[in-house]
């Protein structure tokens, strides 16, 4: 489905790690507008979401005219899930590509236009685990899965340190680097000026000369 330019307005929502562990979440979307939600992914990190249109009169099936297209985009472009005219839906993947990605909701323009409401929960490493299944599956008693999710989130948090320490790295090298270009360029024009203030001088002093001044 193309949206043009002037009818898709992006609406980015940028999710942190600790919204991960809380509920899901709950937007307006309205006809002809497309809006989009960031969730910062680590590269060989799990991630799982699902969505579905909050139905405005429970107890009735929804609207024909109540569906939505939804596309999840890695950072580079690439496409890891796409569903079309749907009315709820879910993915799962594993991420391969470290940084921003986005999935984004679209409605077909109506007129009237109509403004769904959408449910949204994204989820991305630890807090992607199903660890009520993962207790179920290992006959393991509740305490030993609280201490093995507990295991997992500050394995979690160490990685994300690490992490951040590289960006923190990268942005140092960026600074640095910037910071030297500057210097250069602060340097190359002060040059040309004392150049500029040179000739300027030698062409004043020329001038008086041939005027017979000095």
């Amino acid at each position: 489905m193309k949206i043009s330019s002037s009818t898709f307005v992006s609406f980015v929502i940028t999710l942190g790690f600790l919204s991960n562990m809380a509920d899901s979440l709950q937007f307006n979307l309205e006809s002809g507008v497309g809006k989009c939600v960031s969730e910062d992914v680590r590269s060989n990190s799990m991630s799982v979401g699902k969505y579905h249109i909050v139905n405005p009169n429970e107890g009735h099936p929804l609207p024909e005219t109540h569906n939505l297209t939804v596309k999840v985009t890695s950072p580079t472009g690439t496409s890891y899930h796409l569903a079309e005219h749907v009315s709820s839906g879910q993915f799962s993947f594993h991420a391969m590509e470290v940084g921003d990605f986005l999935t984004c909701f679209w409605v077909v323009d109506h007129n009237p236009k109509i403004t769904l409401t959408i449910d949204f929960e994204w989820r991305t490493g630890v807090a992607a685990k199903d660890w009520s299944s993962i207790a179920k599956k290992d006959t393991v008693d509740s305490m030993e899965s609280e201490l093995k999710k507990l295991q997992e989130v500050i394995t979690s948090i160490h990685e994300e340190m690490f992490y951040l320490r590289d960006r923190e790295k990268e942005m140092q090298t960026l600074n640095i680097g910037t910071n030297s270009r500057l210097g250069w360029l602060s340097v190359l024009s002060l040059c040309v000026s004392l150049a500029v203030a040179g000739l300027q001088f030698w062409h004043l002093k020329n001038f008086f000369q041939k005027k017979k001044l000095i």
